[in-house]
């Protein structure tokens, strides 16, 4: 929202104000001095105009999500989670000799371990005890790029400090007993610091941000707990924040898309609002995710958690055939890119598990994110470095389903269109059961006889005409090319 305000009018406002209570005092016989009029607000910027930040596909890489969360289920604290120097080698070695051939070129960072801005910086410098720098030096080593799970809207450096380029301290961008918020007798959790958008310096503070990330070579930001921030997450008990307004939440992503583009990185927003239809979202990132965590992983992740219901707010869904099927009308060509959040392959049951977990992030344009670790992968890249899948990704492939209502029939037949023309169809079975499943190729806008080729099986089946029906296993999937 822009917002104008005329200071020159409002100066005349005020003097004139004052002249009339002055008169009508000396009128009224009433002694004693006049109360100050306090000074006006000071003229905002106007919201900086996204550019063109719907040109990209979707990214391939690993996360260090499933080692977090598993020190997480254990027990350990959050400020004892580390990974060790040689871990994260082997990390570094398993993405570059197992995945880089394949397109997966990134490793990511994510929240649980400690995040500390060290040497005096106002910006995180350490992920556990993995110096960035030193992490962004390995990865690119080996041809990798690098993503880094952090937060413009999060102040982690000593509040005495100034901002880049400013004489602003970072205290002067948090909240103050001034603020307009929605709960002023709220106390924001201590997780984090917020900085409040509309405070002079905070648009330097971001520009800061992404220029810090920049010059150390990151590519990608994954920016967490933006639920919190618009209104305190009103789903639970007590708010986690004061709220600080759709205006000033407007005002920190307008403010991160444009150093994000000035500085060519990529962002994805993870815990989003996505109120008004994902208004605000759509507008200035270039990802967002659209259904709760990975946690356990597995088909509970893909189908069963809470299948069926979708929520008035984040997380909106729990699994991620609801949370694809809820959102699909917002994805698309030059569209945000829609994220399903993290594959555990090696917490699904069986192999038709995982064939239907890659396939939907592929066929719905979003990211295929590693989350199995050195010790747990296995053979499991062969699931994720299918040719015939991946070139979906390659191809910048968006598809979409037959409909947009959870969990019925047509939520489980997703289709598109490649630039070659060529049509992809997959079809999901969520039953415990197998099941024949079929389409008229109508339905999708086809019509004649087409070639067919089975994308897992990477081998050419009959030509179909008309109708293509075909018996899908338990949790699996059926993923077709259909050629003229």
């Amino acid at each position: 929202m822009k917002r104008f305000i005329n200071t020159k009018k409002i100066i005349t406002a005020l003097f004139c104000a004052s002249v009339a209570i002055t008169v009508s005092c000396k009128d009224n016989n009433v002694e004693g001095p006049v109360e100050p009029t306090p000074d006006p607000a000071p003229e905002l910027p106007e919201l900086p105009v996204p550019g063109d930040i719907h040109k990209y596909k979707a990214p391939l890489y690993w996360t260090i999500y499933e080692y977090a969360r598993e020190m997480e289920l254990a027990g350990i604290p959050y400020d004892q989670m580390d990974l060790s120097s040689d871990q994260w080698d082997a990390v570094i070695d398993m993405m570059a000799t197992k995945f880089k051939p394949y397109g997966y070129n990134m490793i990511c960072t994510d929240g649980f371990l400690p995040q500390k801005a060290r040497d005096g910086g106002i910006y995180m410098s350490h992920y556990g005890s993995m110096p960035l720098k030193e992490l962004v030096r390995r990865a690119k080593e080996k041809g990798l790029k690098v993503g880094i799970y952090d937060n413009p809207l999060w102040i982690k450096g000593n509040l005495d400090s100034k901002v880049p380029g400013t004489n602003y301290s970072l205290r002067s961008l948090t909240r103050n007993p001034q603020d307009k918020v929605l709960y002023p007798d709220v106390t924001d959790r201590t997780d984090f610091t917020w900085l409040v958008t509309d405070h002079p310096g905070a648009r330097e503070y971001i520009d800061g941000f992404f220029k810090h990330y920049h010059d150390l070579g990151v590519d990608y930001i994954r920016m967490d707990f933006m639920c919190w921030y618009e209104d305190g997450d009103p789903g639970r008990d007590y708010p986690v924040t004061c709220g600080y307004g759709r205006e000033r939440y407007e005002r920190g992503l307008a403010y991160i898309c444009e150093s994000a583009s000035k500085y060519g990185i990529f962002t994805s927003i993870v815990m989003p609002e996505l109120y008004n239809d994902g208004e605000l979202e759509r507008k200035y990132c270039n990802m967002t995710r659209i259904v709760q965590d990975t946690n356990i992983g597995g088909w509970h992740h893909f189908s069963s958690f809470n299948r069926g219901k979708i929520y008035d707010r984040w997380p909106y869904a729990d699994n991620q055939m609801d949370g694809f099927t809820h959102w699909s009308h917002i994805g698309g060509k030059g569209k945000i890119i829609l994220d399903g959040d993290f594959l555990r392959l090696n917490k699904c049951a069986n192999d038709d598990e995982r064939r239907s977990q890659v396939s939907l992030q592929l066929i719905a344009g979003g990211p295929v994110t590693i989350a199995d670790t050195p010790e747990t992968i296995g053979n499991l890249d062969k699931f994720y470095t299918n040719e015939e899948l991946l070139a979906l990704n390659t191809d910048g492939f968006i598809g979409k389903p037959l409909s947009d209502e959870i969990d019925s029939e047509g939520s489980c037949i997703w289709y598109g269109t490649m630039s070659n023309g060529d049509v992809v169809m997959a079809m999901f079975n969520r039953e415990e059961a197998p099941r024949k499943m079929g389409v008229n190729l109508s339905e999708i806008g086809l019509s004649g006889e087409y070639k067919v080729r089975d994308l897992w099986k990477q081998a050419d089946e009959s030509a179909v005409e008309s109708v293509f029906t075909v018996t899908v296993p338990r949790h699996g999937c059926k993923v077709v090319k259909l050629t003229k």
